[in-house]
This record gives structure tokens, C-alpha cells and sequence, in this order.
């Protein structure tokens, strides 16, 4: 599992310095979510599955709905949706295409059981936590934070709906 680990931690600094380094944010939001898919895959081949499960759902998914949020609040026209069908070309998804697919072929690796996760020590046979553990420990003692946290993106939530409506 040390090989999956160390691909996956490296595929997560190459796509990280793409989206950094690059000039257009369409390819550098690709190279992101690149990013975030290798950090879950690390999870997985530490023996954290939940946790990866989680990074996919909440960052990769809610960045990709985020950047849909943005653009068709923007509403700019059709010289802006010309200029994305530039930006979109099947080239643009060449480098973000390989490294997913590396990283595809990695989680197929660490899922069809090539090796028994390992833990920080190094050692085989790890525990895996749940959503049940997960739950437990943010609605046990962190219950208000959990709280004030949704109550915050609530607040969110509704700020951008009265930014963005027309009068």
C-alpha cells in the first residue's frame, strides 16, 4: 500500500502545481478537482475509506457545483459561452483525463484487495472508522459547532440567493 500512497501523494502535487501555475481558471479548477480525487485516494490506501468517501463527496462535489453556481449566476452571454467551447477544447482534457485515470486504476488496485491498508506505523490489519464513529464524534461533544457551522453556510446560502436575484 506504500506504492498507492506514494503515486496518489504524487499525482496530488502535480495536479496541485497545474492548477496553481495555470493562466486559465477553467483548467486550473480541472487540475483542482484532479487534486482532490488523489487526497481521497490517499485516504483510501491509508485504510480511511470513509474519509475519502467524504473528500469526494463534499470537496470535489461541492467545487464542481459551486463553479456551475458561479457561471450561471454570471449569466455573461454568448461571447463568454464561445469562449469556453475555446477553453473546452478536447485537448483541455488531456491532462486532467491521464491523471484521473491513474488514479482510477490505483482505486481499482487498493479495491480489489492487492494489499491490507497500512497504518501510519506502517503495520497491516488497520481499523477503519465509520460514519457511525464519525457521527458519534461530531454530534457527541462537537454538537455545537456542528451547529453553528450549518447554521453559518445557512447564512450563506441565503446571502448569495438575495446577491444574486433581479429586481
Amino acid at each position: 500500500m506504500q506504492l498507492a500512497f506514494y503515486f496518489a501523494a504524487a499525482v496530488a502535487v502535480i495536479a496541485t502545481s497545474f492548477a496553481i501555475t495555470n493562466y486559465n481558471p477553467v483548467h486550473a479548477l480541472l487540475y483542482l478537482i484532479v487534486s482532490l480525487l488523489a487526497v481521497a485516494m490517499v485516504f483510501f490506501a491509508v485504510g480511511a475509506p470513509f474519509a475519502g468517501v467524504l473528500e469526494v463527496i463534499i470537496y470535489a462535489g461541492a467545487i464542481m457545483v459551486l463553479f456551475v453556481f458561479v457561471v450561471m449566476m454570471l449569466n455573461l452571454g454568448k461571447a463568454t459561452v464561445d469562449q469556453e467551447r475555446r477553453w473546452l477544447a478536447p485537448r483541455t482534457w488531456i491532462g486532467p483525463g491521464v491523471l484521473s485515470l491513474a488514479l482510477l486504476s490505483e482505486l481499482v488496485w487498493v479495491l480489489a484487495g492487492q494489499g491490507a491498508p497500512a497504518t501510519a506505523a506502517g503495520q497491516t490489519g488497520a481499523t477503519q472508522v465509520g460514519a457511525v464513529q464519525v457521527g458519534v464524534a461530531l454530534f457527541g461533544p462537537y454538537v455545537l459547532a456542528v451547529e453553528l457551522a450549518s447554521m453559518l453556510l445557512l447564512a450563506g446560502l441565503v446571502a448569495a440567493f438575495h446577491l444574486g436575484r433581479h429586481e
